[in-house]
């Protein structure tokens, strides 16, 4: 099994578990161009963290070019937070692989996804990249092309609750800077949520990448 797809059906299992709990990836940094820029920020917000997490979490903010991708994706909505990992973890379980599998393809890159905003209902897209585009259609699932360009991406380092402080961040800087937006901005699930042992990582060790494309 490659270590991507390890990674990614891990991911999955940890997106049930969150699910469970609640209603009761290695570093892939090689995909982007050497950092033009980095800003190290580490502060309170305004905004109260989820009582479960008492800290703030690490952004680490870099002014970069990503790699162009191939994206097999499908669409989805979710009520709430808990519903949003349930169907995360089908997703990047079931229905992408289902995909994968009958095209003989490859996973190039950590698990993705896009949202329309940063609260409930929540919609949103979620994909993996791949090696090239598939001949054989599964319902539901769409292919999307990511042009190499510009970006401002956020190293997030924190629980999946805390990741709007993230977004907050990337917005404050992409102002302080006086850049502009060239598309939405979509997260990346860098860091392997469980060990090898497949106990939970503590999640301020976990890396996801909020990713703000700009001209």
């Amino acid at each position: 099994m490659s270590s991507n797809l390890k990674i990614f059906i891990q991911f999955s299992l940890f997106l049930l578990s969150i699910c469970s709990l609640s209603c009761s990836g290695n570093d892939d940094d090689n995909k982007y161009k050497k950092d033009s820029l980095t800003t190290f920020i580490r502060k309170e917000t305004k905004k109260e963290p989820d009582e479960k997490y008492q800290r703030p979490p690490i952004v680490n903010i870099v002014d970069t070019v990503t790699a162009k991708m191939i994206i097999i994706y499908t669409k989805d909505s979710a009520a709430n937070f808990e519903r949003i990992s349930l169907k995360l973890g089908k997703i990047y379980g079931a229905k992408l692989p289902a995909y994968l599998k009958k095209n003989k393809l490859k996973i190039i890159g950590p698990p993705m996804a896009w949202y329309k905003k940063q609260k409930a209902p929540y919609f949103f897209e979620a994909g993996i990249p791949i090696n090239k585009k598939g001949t054989k259609s599964i319902a539901g699932v769409q292919i999307r092309e990511i042009k190499a360009g510009k970006a401002v991406i956020a190293h997030f380092y924190g629980p999946f609750q805390q990741l709007p402080l993230g977004y907050d961040a990337v917005k404050e800087w992409i102002k302080d800077n006086n850049k502009t937006l060239a598309g939405s901005p979509y997260e990346t699930y860098v860091t392997d949520p469980v060990d090898k042992n497949g106990k939970q990582v503590d999640p301020y060790k976990i890396k996801t990448d909020i990713i703000f494309p700009i001209k």
